[in-house]
């Protein structure tokens, strides 16, 4: 994945090259690229929810129509004063410099598809009454209230997370929520956080059961205490990620979740619970679980609990979709750059 644009010096006169890079189920990002893209970039770190100034992110995001892909002039810190809403065929690229993004439950990708959201340092996110917002395609929609995620993913299809960084949230990091499916989470980092990542609304929303997430090269830790992830009825193939820690579990799941852990790296804490998972037995749930590990590397007396359904749960991919799993105990090494990259504008990244 990394190695498909890292390794160009000249990878700024070349970014669309990254929409070929992505593996998952997310598949190449193709529809991001090709005729019609507007390039732009974000050159103002304020915000205006609903009469968006050029040069802010807000309007690139909501006022300019069709393919975008959205690159930032300098580093940057924008405290978003109500949730963004993106759109489809929306790139947001934060390489070359450092942006943190902030505020009330900051990035909602709403009933959209082909999203790539790579580079940027999301945090201190907090939850937000409903409110009124300049949405895609320049219309003011109305919200409900937000719970302070990181980004969360609400009927999205296509969508490629890699490469950020999360952290400090006041709900969760990330949430993929009521039908979203094709999500690729690849290379973040995160961290200090007590809920990381929610695949599933809730128990009673069967929708989700055809949800397909990769979770692949993560670094999770420090001071992550459950969800990393946590699966309701869909399914997620979890790959080649490396977990510093926990305080309740890493993977939990409930209503007959598919899940395969493959590969990983898990350090359990030095005290407390050393048992990877945590499994739900929810009213309405027929416990036909698919949920067990191979070729996990577990250290510190990590230990992955009951397993059901081996073999049962293999991600299936396509061409595009497919990658290599590497071997658990080069996970650390294959993480190390996890995160948002500390790269300039004119180095190998």
């Amino acid at each position: 994945m990394d190695k498909c644009w890292r390794p160009n010096p000249h990878w700024r006169k070349v970014r669309n090259q990254l929409a070929r890079c992505s593996v998952g189920f997310a598949g190449k990002m193709t529809g991001n690229i090709g005729k019609g893209v507007t390039q732009y970039k974000v050159t103002d770190p304020s915000d205006n929810p609903l009469n968006p100034k050029p040069g802010t992110l807000r309007y690139a995001a909501t006022l300019i129509k069709g393919k975008k892909w959205i690159t930032f002039k300098r580093n940057m810190k924008i405290n978003l004063h109500k949730p963004l809403l993106i759109s489809s065929f929306t790139t947001l690229d934060g390489r070359g410099v450092s942006v943190h993004i902030s505020g009330p439950a900051c990035l909602i990708v709403y009933k959209a598809t082909d999203v790539i959201i790579h580079g940027l340092k999301i945090h201190d996110c907090k939850a937000h009454p409903p409110s009124s917002v300049m949405g895609p395609d320049s219309k003011i929609m109305e919200l409900g209230q937000v719970d302070g995620d990181a980004i969360r993913l609400v009927t999205a299809k296509k969508v490629w997370i890699d490469h950020n960084t999360l952290y400090d949230c006041e709900d969760g990091l990330l949430d993929v929520t009521r039908g979203s499916t094709d999500v690729t989470v690849s290379n973040n980092w995160f961290r200090n956080q007590d809920k990381v990542m929610l695949l599933g609304h809730d128990d009673g929303y069967v929708r989700d059961k055809d949800m397909r997430v990769t979770v692949v090269f993560n670094h999770f830790g420090p001071n992550c205490n459950q969800r990393m992830p946590r699966v309701r009825h869909g399914y997620a193939h979890v790959a080649n990620n490396y977990y510093q820690g926990w305080t309740q579990y890493a993977i939990g799941g409930s209503m007959s979740p598919r899940v395969k852990s493959e590969s990983n790296y898990f350090v359990a804490p030095e005290s407390g619970r050393k048992e990877i998972t945590w499994k739900k037995h929810s009213q309405g749930d027929k416990m036909q679980w698919k949920f067990y590990s191979v070729n996990d590397y577990m250290e510190n007396g990590a230990c992955f609990g009951l397993q059901k359904g081996i073999g049962k749960a293999r991600p299936n991919y396509g061409p595009s979709q497919r990658f290599t799993v590497a071997d658990a105990k080069t996970v650390k090494e294959l993480t190390s750059s996890a995160g948002a990259l500390h790269c300039t504008r004119n180095s190998v990244c």
